[in-house]
């Protein structure tokens, strides 16, 4: 019966000195994240994007796929101060790799079936993202 209470004490008296042991929580630091909050046109922008615009399967947002990535659609536009919205409605020029326009040409049909403002939400995140 006295080993018993010498267990549990012994037990008891461990469990206290762990816990004051206990170091506090390091705060985490995250370098180069942005802690504002995704406003709804780029939610929007993002899920057509992503979704219904399917834009995602060939453009990444840093790196050339099967076609340009955003930041170089993006940064080229602003250079030439070119018109997205209206090439993607085909009535302007490719002004972004122009050689492989016609793989971007089989997805106009899909385009053809946004709203302007669904347009100028995409074209929004793309710019958004590409900063």
């Amino acid at each position: 019966m006295k080993n018993i209470f010498l267990l549990l004490l012994s037990a008891a008296f461990m469990g206290v000195s762990c816990q004051s042991k206990k170091k506090p929580e390091k705060e985490k630091i995250v370098i180069g994240a942005k802690k504002e909050e995704k406003s709804p046109e780029f939610i929007k922008g993002e899920k057509l994007f992503k979704g219904k615009g399917n834009c995602y399967s060939c453009h990444r947002l840093d790196k050339k796929s099967v076609g340009p990535s955003t930041k170089t659609i993006m940064k080229i536009y602003k250079e030439q101060q070119g018109d997205i919205i209206g090439f993607l409605r085909q009535k302007k020029d490719p002004i972004v790799d122009p050689e492989n326009y016609a793989v971007m040409k089989t997805n106009f049909a899909r385009l053809a079936k946004f709203s302007d403002e669904e347009l100028k939400l995409i074209a929004a995140y793309m710019n958004e993202v590409s900063e």
